[in-house]
């Protein structure tokens, strides 16, 4: 089966994704499943795992209604106020329903715009430790910079799973390695940590990036965690801004094809099966 483990769904407004620049204005319209299913038959691709756009428990809840309304989007990454939940019984309660629905199979907290010290906050830690409570996964979305302070929090959670979104966003347009390589090496030395072989294309210059220009920090990626360690994904439709869903499919296939066909199809979809806990489309 291959999974693409990280596509976005939303209807666009201005005031709820400011996020997306001048640059990126393309994307500034609704994606939804309908736009979607013709990239994936182009693609050989049989089923997605849809992450939140933003951080509400309404677009969760949305996205967990788009998987049941469509088996192909195998699982659903959602917002839970992790920080609530980690102090307050109600909002535990509320997780606890929510993973009622078979498709929601992980957590996402947007680090990346918080400050350094978020990722120290006991209840922030206190939600995060619910997870495995409740059979949860846990991605990982930061800056380069962040490293650091991704380290020690996946220290905090050693038997969590967790998938670093991205491989962190690094430098690819101004093209910096360190210490963004050296710390990807780091944080791949925790077993319980993959990566999503993802977004690199929105970290370069849209319109002249080369595959060339990706190919060091694919490569780092792959010697770090490893063929078992590493999740496709498209990050469509930010991918767009860049590049299209079957090219980005394209250039990580031929990127792969110096594996074995074994290490290719967990890359294409059997880790992720096996860290979202996917047996079959349902």
């Amino acid at each position: 089966m291959r999974i693409d483990a990280h596509q976005h769904f939303w209807h666009y407004t201005d005031d709820e994704y400011g996020w997306i620049t001048d640059a990126m204005a393309a994307i500034r319209r609704d994606f939804l499943p309908r736009d979607l299913v013709p990239l994936l038959d182009e693609a050989s691709i049989d089923a997605t795992i849809a992450v939140h756009a933003r951080q509400s428990l309404h677009e969760t809840n949305w996205l967990l209604d788009l998987a049941e309304e469509h088996a192909w989007i195998a699982g659903v990454v959602g917002w839970v106020p992790l920080a609530e939940a980690g102090v307050n019984a109600e909002a535990e309660k509320a997780l606890a329903l929510l993973v009622e629905n078979h498709k929601l199979k992980g957590v996402r907290h947007a680090l990346q715009g918080e400050p350094d010290e978020y990722f120290e906050r006991d209840d922030f830690n206190a939600g995060v430790g619910l997870l495995r409570k409740y059979s949860l996964s846990y991605d990982l979305l930061i800056l380069e910079h962040q490293l650091p302070m991704a380290l020690r929090f996946v220290d905090r959670h050693p038997e969590q799973p967790i998938v670093l979104d991205h491989a962190a966003k690094p430098l690819i347009a101004a093209q910096v390695f360190e210490p963004w390589r050296a710390r990807i090496h780091e944080l791949a030395r925790r077993p319980h940590v993959s990566c999503k072989l993802s977004g690199l294309v929105a970290e370069a210059d849209y319109e002249h990036w080369t595959v060339d220009d990706l190919l060091p920090y694919a490569e780092t990626v792959l010697e770090a965690f490893g063929p078992k360690r590493i999740l496709f994904g498209s990050d469509w439709p930010v991918c767009t801004v860049g590049v299209s869903y079957s090219h980005w499919a394209a250039v990580v296939h031929d990127f792969i094809a110096q594996l074995s066909v074994e290490e290719q199809d967990a890359i294409l979809g059997g880790n992720a099966a096996r860290f979202y806990g996917i047996s079959q489309i349902q």
